[in-house]
């Protein structure tokens, strides 16, 4: 039976915690991955803490990952917007406040994915609760469902996992978290490329700009054109051939709902204006 310790936090006097790993429940995971159970007895016990099957709480993390259950959290999940494969929703299956989604992963390359990762699925930053050979299983909220689009049937979706310190920012900065849905008015031939026209919500339309960034299911894009309308605000985008072809974007049409995500910058101009107009 192999040992893997991890430094206790503050709150445990400075004990070490050991973590027994039994290697026949590394079966319940990945083979490249530990599963730890009984995390939520850390702070009562003595020494060690035995493994065992995997129950609905247990944890998959990777072996370099071994922590005790009281580390602090890791930092929110980032995306740049620019889209590593197109995955397939497998599966929906019911669950009492929401649903658990399997998805075929596609091209994206899984050896580095862990139970506990964040990939976002047309935008929307989701946590990996289990993973197979060809794919990976999320879970979302009914709050989530409520103001999304996509996430509820056999449907394609844009796969980007989250951010890291050391990888190129070739879009912008994605939080993963849907501000709103818009309504595609028009999706025609522009030349070589295609010419993108949404309507957003009103009351996002303050934080569109022209020439500024806007995520639409989970896809970096600039903004060519900008008007506030009637029922809400229409904006285009140029879509040049490789987006069309390597993104679910091809498939929209007039009609088809899609997720959006404004700027993080916008909300922090406008946050910083309220703050200096206030009385």
């Amino acid at each position: 039976m192999a040992t893997v310790a991890a430094r206790s936090p503050p709150d445990c006097a400075g004990r070490s915690i050991t973590v027994r790993l039994n290697p026949a429940d590394k079966a319940a995971c990945d083979s490249k991955s530990i599963t730890a159970v009984g995390l939520p007895d850390f702070r009562n016990a003595g020494g060690a803490v035995p493994v065992g099957a995997v129950p609905a709480a247990g944890l998959c993390i990777a072996p370099s990952r071994v922590k005790s259950a009281f580390s602090r959290p890791e930092p929110t999940a980032m995306f740049t917007g620019i889209v590593a494969a197109t995955g397939k929703i497998t599966t929906v299956t019911p669950l009492e406040q929401g649903v658990r989604l399997a998805v075929d992963a596609g091209g994206l390359d899984m050896d580095d994915v862990a139970v506990g990762d964040s990939i976002a699925c047309n935008g929307v930053c989701l946590t990996v609760v289990g993973r197979g050979a060809r794919g990976f299983a999320v879970d979302v909220s009914r709050e989530t469902l409520n103001c999304t689009v996509g996430l509820d049937g056999s449907n394609e979706v844009n796969l980007e996992k989250a951010l890291r310190l050391a990888d190129r920012l070739g879009g912008h900065l994605v939080s993963g978290h849907v501000d709103g849905v818009g309504e595609v008015l028009r999706f025609e031939p522009s030349g070589e490329s295609r010419q993108l026209v949404i309507r957003a919500p009103r009351p996002l339309g303050k934080y569109i700009a022209r020439k500024g960034s806007i995520a639409v299911d989970g896809v970096s894009l600039t903004t060519n054109a900008v008007a506030d309308v009637a029922d809400g605000t229409e904006f285009s985008i140029n879509l040049i051939p490789h987006t069309v072809e390597v993104t679910t974007l091809r498939n929209l049409k007039a009609g088809s709902w899609v997720n959006l995500e404004i700027d993080l910058i916008a909300r922090y101009v406008e946050r910083i204006d309220q703050s200096e107009n206030r009385p």
